[in-house]
């Protein structure tokens, strides 16, 4: 399963950050048969400083690595991301299966 935390005091920078995540996850399918994708947001100071002191824009976490910090990310940043969390993924289930 691929894990999004969105990191984000105001709902409309969340929703703005959720809907590129969503395209660019939807046009990733189109080429890979990518897992489930886990969507969860972060929504106070006490939540979001856990990950970055940052807390006036929107931050972006994909499987437990900060990805994006204070800013609005580009759908083609976003699919880079998930492009490398899903080969990373792949490549850590290989290892688990060759044992």
């Amino acid at each position: 399963m691929l894990q999004v935390k969105i990191l984000a005091l105001k709902k409309p920078q969340r929703y703005a950050v959720r809907r590129t995540v969503m395209a660019a996850y939807w046009q990733l399918q189109n080429d890979v048969a990518l897992p489930p994708l886990q969507i969860e947001e972060f929504t106070t100071s006490t939540e979001i400083m856990r990950y970055t002191p940052v807390t006036v824009y929107p931050s972006l976490v994909i499987n437990e690595r900060l990805v994006c910090v204070g800013r609005f990310p580009k759908k083609e940043e976003v699919l880079s991301w998930l492009r490398d969390a899903f080969e990373a993924l792949t490549a850590t289930i290989n290892q688990v299966t060759r044992r």
